[in-house]
């Protein structure tokens, strides 16, 4: 067990290293440095969903509640990755509508602030992509843990399909850290039967080619590996949902 529980730790650390190397070049994950990210997420009100439609004319919703990652800070909006997902839906025959409610620098806390106004309109699924930034500003993991579980009750108590999207911790809190962090994702989703894509920026995070000059946000290629990441997970509970089904 013991060396078991040491191999499992290596891996966190392993992948934790890599997104390092991607954060490192910018301090505050998802839009600036911790502070400023911070003053900016608290002082500026979320901006209406970028497609949102007149209520007669809405169909039914998927939202991506997320911070720059999911807002594609530095790409135009036709190219992030819940554009690319919006796309997808449409191949596939599935009429949602994609909601991007990424807000550059939020968090955990800053999500679960503004989920009330997310959630509005006929959302059939959510998918949270959120804790980079409590990562980078050191945020407990019980505390990451709390407001991720809030979250979700809040959006399944309206009957609301959730989606779960991992992160992970830069190296610079320590090993336990990194590690207890990790954990935090697999367990919500182990606890409230939802849904886990294990790390959104898999096979991005720490990929010069596939990131912007900034080392965080990536490319318009970048952002299409994410919306692979999502798109598995996202595909087979989007077709269990299927509007007029």
């Amino acid at each position: 067990m013991g060396g078991h529980r040491n191999i499992e730790r290596m891996q966190v650390r392993t992948r934790a290293a890599a997104l390092f190397a991607a954060l490192s070049v910018v301090v505050a994950a998802c839009g600036g440095s911790a502070d400023s990210a911070h003053d900016e997420s608290a002082r500026q009100a979320p901006a209406p969903p970028r497609k949102a439609a007149p209520a007669a004319a809405q169909r039914p919703r998927i939202v991506l509640l997320g911070d720059s990652l999911t807002a594609g800070l530095g790409l135009p909006s036709e190219l992030a990755y819940p554009s690319v997902l919006q796309r997808r839906l449409k191949e596939a025959g599935l009429d949602y509508e994609i909601v991007n409610a990424g807000v550059s620098g939020d968090t955990s806390a800053g999500g679960l602030s503004r989920l009330d106004w997310a959630l509005q309109g006929d959302v059939r699924i959510l998918v949270v992509a959120l804790g980079g930034n409590d990562g980078l500003r050191g945020v407990p993991p019980e505390a990451l843990k709390k407001n991720l579980a809030t979250i979700v009750e809040r959006a399944q108590a309206k009957h609301i399909r959730v989606i779960l999207a991992g992160m992970e911790a830069p190296p610079n809190f320590g090993r336990d850290y990194i590690v207890s962090f990790h954990k935090v994702y697999p367990a919500l989703a182990q606890e409230y039967h939802v849904p886990l894509v294990p790390f959104l920026l898999q096979n991005v995070a720490g990929i010069d080619t596939l990131n912007q000059p900034d080392g965080i946000h990536p490319t318009a290629e970048g952002a299409r590996i994410v919306a692979d990441n999502v798109w598995a997970v996202l595909k087979p509970l989007a077709e269990q949902q299927k509007p007029g089904s």
